[in-house]
C-alpha cells in the first residue's frame, strides 16, 4: 500500500495534506471506526451507494478492508442524469474489490414521483433532490432487509458548505471520511490503492446533466478547503484569509454564505424550547 500522496494542482492555495505518519494513523483510525460501527449495531456488514466518484470509492476501499468485501453490498443507482462513464466506474470499483453489488435503475421510480406533482418536475433542484433521496430510501431498504448499516460518503468540505441533500445522501448511519477535507480524501484514496484516474476525477453529484460540484459552489475544492480550514474552521479573519491565501473577497464571502445558509442541515430538526409548566 503506497504512502505517496496524490499530487495536488499547482494552484492549491493551502496544502492540507497529512504527513505519512498522520495518513497511516488516519487510515487505521477509520478502519477501526468502521468495525466499531458495525459491531455496535450488531450488523452483518454495510450497504454503500456507489457513484463512481472519489468519495464513495474511497469509502468502498476502506470498508472492504475493514470488514471484508463479502460483508459490503454496493448499490449502483443510475438515472437519466448520470453519465455512463460514472456508472461504469461504480461497477468497476465493485468488481475490483470483489464486493456484491446490484444495479438499480431509479428513473422509473423518479418518474412516478414527478408524475404525482408535474408542476414541480421542471424545477431542477427539486427534481435533482428526488434522485438523491430515492437512493437513500433504497440504501436503507436493502440495509434493513440484510441487517446492515448504511455508510455515508460525505467529507468535511461538503458538511461545512452544506453540499449535500437533506435526508438524501446524508441519510446514513455514519460518515467514515467526514472529518477529512477534499484534499485529504484524495490523499487517502491514493494511499489505500484507488486508481489514479478516479483520484483525480472531476467531482459531480450528478443531480442534473452536466453538473459539477465546483461550478455549483463557485470555486474549486482546493480553494474551498483552504477558506474553510483557515476562516470558517480556523482563527483567521476575512482580511487575513484573503492575504494569506491570495483568494478573492467574493470567494471568502461565498464560502461563508454556504456555511451559514446550511447550518440547519448540520442539526436535528428543531423543536420549541420546553415550557416550564
Amino acid at each position: 500500500m503506497s504512502s505517496e500522496p496524490t499530487i495536488l494542482a499547482d494552484t492549491a492555495p493551502l496544502d492540507l495534506r497529512l504527513s505519512d505518519d498522520e495518513l497511516e494513523r488516519t487510515h487505521q483510525h477509520i478502519l477501526q471506526f468502521l468495525r466499531d460501527v458495525v459491531d455496535d449495531a450488531g450488523a452483518d456488514g454495510a450497504v454503500l451507494g456507489l457513484s463512481g466518484g472519489i468519495d464513495s470509492t474511497t469509502v468502498a476501499y476502506l470498508a472492504a478492508e475493514a470488514f471484508g468485501p463479502e460483508n459490503l453490498h454496493g448499490l449502483v443507482m443510475p438515472s437519466v442524469v448520470n453519465t455512463e462513464e460514472n456508472m461504469s466506474d461504480a461497477e468497476r470499483v465493485a468488481q475490483e474489490l470483489g464486493i456484491e453489488y446490484d444495479v438499480v435503475e431509479i428513473q422509473p421510480i423518479a418518474e412516478t414521483v414527478f408524475d404525482t406533482f408535474p408542476e414541480a418536475a421542471d424545477d431542477k433542484m427539486a427534481a435533482g433532490n428526488v434522485y438523491v433521496r430515492l437512493r437513500g430510501v433504497l440504501n436503507y431498504f436493502v440495509a434493513n432487509h440484510e441487517g446492515k448499516v448504511v455508510l455515508g460518503t460525505g467529507n468535511r468540505a461538503e458538511a461545512l458548505s452544506g453540499y449535500f441533500t437533506k435526508y438524501g445522501d446524508q441519510a446514513v448511519d455514519c460518515n467514515p471520511i467526514g472529518n477529512l477535507y477534499k484534499q485529504q480524501v484524495r490523499q487517502l484514496a491514493a494511499h489505500v490503492g484507488v486508481p489514479d484516474d478516479l483520484v483525480t476525477k472531476t467531482p459531480s453529484a450528478e443531480m442534473w446533466s452536466g453538473q459539477t460540484d465546483e461550478e455549483e459552489m463557485g470555486m474549486d475544492y482546493d480553494t474551498l478547503d483552504a477558506i474553510l480550514a483557515l476562516h470558517v474552521d480556523g482563527p483567521l479573519s476575512k482580511s487575513a484569509t484573503i492575504d494569506h491565501l491570495g483568494v478573492t473577497e467574493s470567494q471568502v464571502d461565498r464560502a461563508v454564505e454556504l456555511y451559514e445558509k446550511s447550518e440547519h442541515k448540520r442539526h436535528m430538526p428543531p423543536a420549541p424550547e420546553p415550557l416550564d409548566l
